[in-house]
């Protein structure tokens, strides 16, 4: 088509050089029927070049004619089509979202903050461009776009796929709690969930996506706490907790070192004791073993 369009413009040129000489030598042709042909020729060839345009890797043009969609061209090059298409220009090329941490309620209750990072991309142009309304995005843009500027295009999109990623966050981050309470054996935690939580979180987006042409290539929890109104006090349980199950190995290894000890002195012959006077020793050696603080023992030089 573009060698075509190329002779065809030399064949105006030279008919309309044609028809000048016709006029000036008077020969007996109608000139002037051959000036204005060649003007009509030359608005039809201009009307064929706006048939062509050129697509980059990873972008795709959306081809409409008077209503009706036509597909969509998705192959990077040189392209000519009926110049009276709309051609949409879209990009298929990988997003990012990071999301600013959200405050929701788990399972339980508890305020938390969790936010995402996810990658997206356009996967099907028909959806994309026929089935979202950019006219909601009045919080980014004051006007509505209708110009085939692609990143107004995209801010829409990212726009959509915002709102929408929050509301699947806010889903996911209610299905389970922030971690296991004491008694509590829950198999899937936000805390402890990993690679299971952002699985559950990248198909609820792609559901919720689909409906705008957009595929969720992956999604990942990138920050969770508790909200600050209760951190100090599930810190403070944390400490409870790291304190009991210390205090746990503590009395268990002290225990072993009591009875270790009384059955040493009594296989040894060391010295005999009554069990009043064992129960002083274990008493005795259970306070120091368990102390948090260095003991200061009183020496007796006297007798027992």
């Amino acid at each position: 088509m573009l060698i075509f369009n190329i002779f065809f413009l030399l064949a105006i040129v030279a008919l309309f050089i044609f028809g000048i000489i016709v006029l000036n030598r008077d020969i007996d042709c109608n000139a002037a029927i051959i000036i204005v042909l060649s003007s009509i020729l030359l608005i039809i060839n201009s009307i064929l070049w706006s048939g062509f345009f050129m697509i980059e890797p990873n972008n795709a043009v959306v081809l409409i004619f008077f209503g009706k969609y036509k597909g969509t061209v998705k192959e990077d090059g040189y392209f000519w089509v009926n110049p009276f298409f709309t051609k949409k220009r879209l990009t298929l090329r990988a997003r990012n979202l990071d999301a600013e941490p959200i405050k929701v309620n788990d399972k339980k209750g508890n305020p938390i903050m969790i936010g995402q990072v996810l990658v997206w991309r356009v996967n099907d142009t028909y959806k994309a461009s026929f089935d979202v309304d950019n006219s909601s995005r009045t919080t980014i843009l004051q006007h509505d776009v209708k110009t085939d500027n692609v990143g107004e295009k995209m801010k829409t999109y990212e726009y959509f796929v915002k709102v929408q990623s929050d509301a699947a966050l806010r889903s996911v981050a209610g299905m389970f709690s922030y971690d296991n309470m004491e008694n509590e054996d829950e198999k899937l935690t936000l805390r402890s969930g990993g690679e299971e939580i952002n699985e559950i979180l990248e198909k609820q987006l792609n559901e919720r996506l689909s409906i705008a042409g957009i595929e969720v290539m992956e999604a990942r929890v990138n920050y969770l706490a508790y909200a600050p109104e209760i951190a100090a006090v599930m810190l403070r349980r944390q400490q409870a907790d790291a304190i009991i199950s210390a205090r746990e190995k503590i009395v268990d290894g002290a225990v072993g070192m009591v009875k270790m000890a009384i059955e040493k002195l009594s296989e040894q012959e060391i010295v005999t004791l009554d069990l009043n006077q064992k129960a002083t020793m274990v008493t005795n050696l259970m306070v120091v073993l368990c102390s948090d603080e260095s003991s200061h023992p009183v020496v007796n030089v006297g007798t027992l």
